[in-house]
C-alpha cells in the first residue's frame, strides 16, 4: 500500500511538472513589443537648448507649474550630478531588467490578456524609496536612484531594512507588485484576516507572475529572513491564534505584521529576529493553500473574498 500511495504522489508530482512546463512554453512564445525609454539618459545628456524637445517628448514628467528655469537648475544641481553618475555607473545597459519585464508582460498577457503592456520610463526620483516603481495606466515609471544597491554610499543614513529593497533584481519584484495593486481589490472588511489576505493575493500573483523569481524575493526578504519565516510558521500562526489576532480590526496589527518595519512585533524577545510583514507571510501562505485545494481561477480567487478563502484553505502551517 505505501509504495503504492508513493507511486501515486510521483506520477501526480511529474504530471504537475509536465503542466507547468508546457504552460510556460506557451507563456514564453507569446510576443511582447517591449517599449523602454531611458529618460534618466536624457535628461542627464539635456541642456537648456535641448529642453523644449525633451519637454515635448514627456511632457508628463514635466509639470506645467515649474518653469523652464528650475529645470536647467537641476540638471545643474550637484546632487542630480551625482544622481546621474551613480545610476549610469550601475546601469549602463538594462539588458537584464529588460529581460525579466518582458518575462513578467508574457505572463501579465497570459493570465490578464485585456490588459496592455506599458511602456517603460526610466528615471530618477532623488531616491524617493516610497515610490520605486509607478503603474500607471499605460506607463510603468521606474526610478533607478532606487535601485543601486543596499551598500550604496548614496544610501547612507537610509535604514537597513529598506536598504535590503534597493536593488536592481527587485525591479521586476516591484513591477509585478504594482500590477497586482490595480487588480487586486482591497480588503471587504477591518479585520486583520482580510488584510492578511490582501497581501496574500498579491504575493500569489507574484508566485505566477515570476516564476523566475524566488520566495524570498517575492517578499523582499533576505534569504535567512525568508527561512527563519518558514521554520517559525507555527509559532507565528499559534501566536496569532491564541490572542485571537485574525478579526481583530485593531489598526495597530497592521503596522506591526502588515507594513515595512526593521522586524514584526511580537513583544517577544524574538522581535530582534523575526523579519518584517509576517502577516503578509502568512496571508500568502493561506492563498496558495486555498489555489490548491480549490479549482479556481486567478480571476476568481481575486474577487473571493477572505473569509471564504480562508476557511476553504484549511489552512495549516507547512511546518
Amino acid at each position: 500500500m505505501f509504495k503504492k500511495i508513493l507511486f501515486y504522489c510521483l506520477f501526480a508530482s511529474l504530471l504537475s511538472c509536465a503542466e507547468n512546463d508546457s504552460k510556460e512554453k506557451e507563456i514564453t512564445a507569446i510576443p511582447i513589443d517591449l517599449e523602454l525609454k531611458r529618460f534618466d539618459q536624457r535628461f542627464a545628456n539635456a541642456t537648456a537648448d535641448s529642453l523644449p524637445a525633451l519637454k515635448k517628448e514627456f511632457s508628463f514628467l514635466f509639470p506645467r507649474q515649474y518653469p523652464d528655469i528650475l529645470w536647467v537648475q537641476k540638471m545643474e544641481d550637484t546632487i542630480q550630478l551625482e544622481l546621474n553618475e551613480a545610476v549610469a555607473t550601475q546601469f549602463p545597459d538594462l539588458r537584464e531588467t529588460e529581460d525579466e519585464l518582458e518575462q513578467l508582460f508574457q505572463h501579465i498577457k497570459y493570465y490578464f490578456p485585456q490588459r496592455n503592456i506599458p511602456k517603460v520610463i526610466t528615471l530618477t526620483s532623488d531616491v524617493d524609496y516610497r515610490n520605486q516603481v509607478v503603474w500607471a495606466d499605460s506607463l510603468l515609471l521606474v526610478a533607478l536612484d532606487t535601485y543601486l544597491g543596499m551598500d550604496h554610499p548614496l544610501y547612507t543614513g537610509v535604514q537597513d531594512y529598506i536598504k535590503k529593497e534597493m536593488q536592481k533584481d527587485q525591479i521586476a519584484v516591484d513591477a509585478a507588485g504594482a500590477f497586482a495593486q490595480t487588480v487586486v481589490p482591497g480588503p471587504s472588511s477591518r479585520s486583520f484576516l482580510a488584510h492578511m489576505v490582501y497581501y496574500g493575493k498579491m504575493l500569489y500573483l507574484k508566485d505566477i507572475l515570476l516564476p523566475f523569481k524566488t520566495d524570498a524575493e517575492k517578499m523582499t526578504y533576505l534569504p535567512e529572513e525568508f527561512s527563519w519565516a518558514q521554520a517559525n510558521e507555527d509559532q507565528i500562526w499559534r501566536y496569532f491564534v491564541e490572542r485571537e489576532l485574525l478579526y481583530s480590526s485593531d489598526s495597530d496589527l497592521q503596522t506591526r505584521f502588515l507594513y515595512p518595519a526593521p522586524f514584526s512585533k511580537f513583544f517577544l524577545e524574538l522581535d530582534a529576529e523575526a523579519p518584517p510583514r509576517l502577516g503578509q507571510f502568512l496571508g500568502w501562505q493561506i492563498v496558495q493553500q486555498f489555489m490548491e485545494k480549490k479549482d479556481v481561477s486567478v480571476k476568481e480567487m481575486i474577487e473571493t473574498d477572505a473569509e471564504t478563502i480562508f476557511k476553504k484553505s484549511k489552512y495549516k502551517p507547512r511546518k
